[in-house]
């Protein structure tokens, strides 16, 4: 896994989304994160096929936070079996991965 990864969620509700990136972004387990939303989702669950909106939650950390990060997320996510992913940050401006690693180290 690359040094730094953007994690991505998603939730039906704006203030929920809003709930896990303040709670993880407090606890240091994300530098930051960024709402999208809404957004139309279109999905396989529980064998039927649906579509949806939903607010999109994108988290950036560092690899050593990511399994800290992934259980914060899961442990207070309203839905049963949310989709958490983590897309590595091959590439950054030098600032950015240092505020990362900044952010995401205990003070």
């Amino acid at each position: 896994m690359a040094d730094y990864v953007q994690v991505s969620t998603a939730t039906e509700h704006r203030e929920q989304a809003v709930e896990l990136a303040r709670t993880a972004v407090r606890d240091r387990l994300a530098a930051g994160a960024q709402i999208i939303g809404p957004v139309t989702s279109v999905f396989w669950h529980a064998g039927e096929f649906g579509t949806g909106e939903e607010w999109q939650l994108l988290l950036k950390t560092t690899a050593e936070r990511y399994p800290e990060l992934e259980k914060h997320l899961v442990d207070r996510h309203p839905w049963k079996n949310p989709e958490v992913c983590a897309t590595p940050i091959t590439a950054g401006a030098e600032p950015c991965l240092q505020w990362i690693q900044s952010s995401t180290t205990a003070h």
